[in-house]
């Protein structure tokens, strides 16, 4: 009975260790972790980790996680904290990237809260980066969620670019002058 206490202590701190290696030598691999830790971690090279998950023809659920071709702004190496995970109101086990939780008023209330926005720099850089893909400055959605309660919601559905029609000889207009960057 002792020795498979002791098998499994072996066993815990060699795990513990590797991990801490791993973080230390800055070699994270998004292929290499596991469904606890994929979502919202950032690998060696820059490119944001997504959990998937997949059908097996038995009808099991399997969940992997793969780099994506999102690269984090200036970040790398980076495992997200579970005091960010939940300052900033985000899910652990979130499947893919998506702006849609920017729709959702408890997310950006916790989002634009200063306990994320002020010390989680991956996650708001995440976020700053799909809110700017629906034609919405982050900064300035925290600002209005402390006076205007739904004016937010408004604009990230309307993104005010317009596509022409099909077939059209006319060329969609874009008026951005330069790439909005993050606010840290």
């Amino acid at each position: 009975m002792a020795s498979l206490h002791n098998l499994k202590t072996l066993a815990i701190v060699a795990l513990a260790f590797t991990s801490l290696v791993q973080v230390t030598l800055g070699d994270i691999a998004c292929e290499n972790l596991n469904e606890d830790s994929c979502a919202f971690a950032i690998s060696s090279t820059g490119n944001r980790c997504v959990l998937e998950k997949h059908l097996r023809r038995s009808g099991e659920e399997v969940y992997t996680c793969r780099a994506s071709e999102i690269e984090a702004d200036k970040l790398n190496d980076w495992i997200e904290t579970d005091e960010c995970i939940e300052a900033c109101g985000v899910d652990r086990n979130a499947l893919g990237i998506s702006s849609d939780a920017l729709l959702e008023s408890r997310f950006t209330n916790k989002l634009c809260s200063s306990a994320c926005y002020k010390h989680c720099p991956n996650i708001i850089d995440l976020y700053f980066n799909l809110a700017a893909g629906e034609g919405v400055y982050l900064p300035k959605l925290c600002a209005e969620k402390k006076g205007h309660g739904r004016r937010e919601m408004a604009e990230i559905r309307s993104s005010g670019f317009v596509a022409p029609a099909p077939e059209s000889d006319v060329k969609p207009l874009n008026f951005m002058i330069a790439p909005a960057m993050p606010p840290f």
